[in-house]
């Protein structure tokens, strides 16, 4: 039996925002590929997750274990978003504008999860978002420890806005996720915690119970290396749109 990623537990932006997110779709065009087309396979396992120096927040460093799970390769671009818009008519089409490869920013974290619904996908947890950036040996970024400015759009390019997905391949991380660093920041599924690190389990860690501000991974165009970095944590309350917040989808692997 194909499984589907499927959830409604959403706060309400609107009935019509639910209703979409309830329709649901088969992510696997192939039955005998674990993940949906567009996505990569991380695999199960440890990995380290955080870091021992800077923000308190990214403290401490740990192991942690992840079931095998699939996200999608490149940040979900203007195009996809937009077929999602034309098809339910719900979502702002004033965020499709321009280039079609571009990644689609500017979504409310409740936007971002109706869509990943709609494809039968969800928002990928903290922890899956950054086994994918940053794979099982702990790198700084998605390529290894030391920074290289011309694998990421971040501040050092001077793009001053998001570029096409993909536009840096040269930094992509050891499962093939490309934009992981820089380019739009994007938004997990858990709420934030400062202290999370301290309590959190061990195995599929999902975030806090208390719901605070959405989490965000990764940086933006507008992020230095330092906020970049495969470990480090930013939130936001998701209150306003912001143009430099993208997503990207994720779901359990297929068996």
């Amino acid at each position: 039996m194909v499984r589907r990623a499927f959830s409604c537990g959403i706060t309400l932006v609107s009935v019509l925002l639910l209703l979409a997110a309830c329709t649901l779709k088969f992510p696997f065009q192939n039955q005998d590929e674990p993940c949906p087309r567009g996505s990569l396979l991380v695999p199960e396992g440890w990995f380290t997750m955080g870091e021992d120096d800077g923000r308190t927040s990214n403290q401490p460093q740990h192991q942690v274990y992840l079931d095998a799970y699939c996200i999608q390769r490149t940040e979900v671009t203007r195009q996809a978003y937009k077929k999602y818009a034309s098809a339910t008519g719900v979502g702002s089409m004033t965020t499709v504008d321009g280039e079609a490869q571009l990644p689609v920013v500017g979504l409310l974290w409740e936007e971002a999860q109706a869509y990943c619904d709609w494809l039968g996908m969800r928002l990928p947890s903290e922890a899956e978002w950054e086994k994918a950036a940053r794979g099982e040996d702990g790198r700084r970024y998605p390529w290894g420890d030391g920074w290289e400015s011309d694998k990421a759009n971040t501040v050092e390019q001077g793009a001053g806005g998001v570029l096409p997905v993909g536009s840096f391949p040269g930094g992509a991380s050891p499962y093939g996720a490309l934009d992981m660093t820089g380019n739009a920041a994007e938004w997990v599924a858990d709420h934030f915690d400062f202290t999370y690190y301290q309590v959190s389990p061990d195995h599929n860690p999902t975030g806090p119970t208390q719901e605070l501000d959405h989490g965000l991974r990764g940086g933006s165009y507008a992020s230095d290396a330092q906020q970049a970095t495969t470990y480090f944590r930013d939130s936001s309350h998701s209150a306003f749109p912001n143009p430099r917040v993208g997503f990207r989808c994720a779901c359990g692997a297929q068996k």
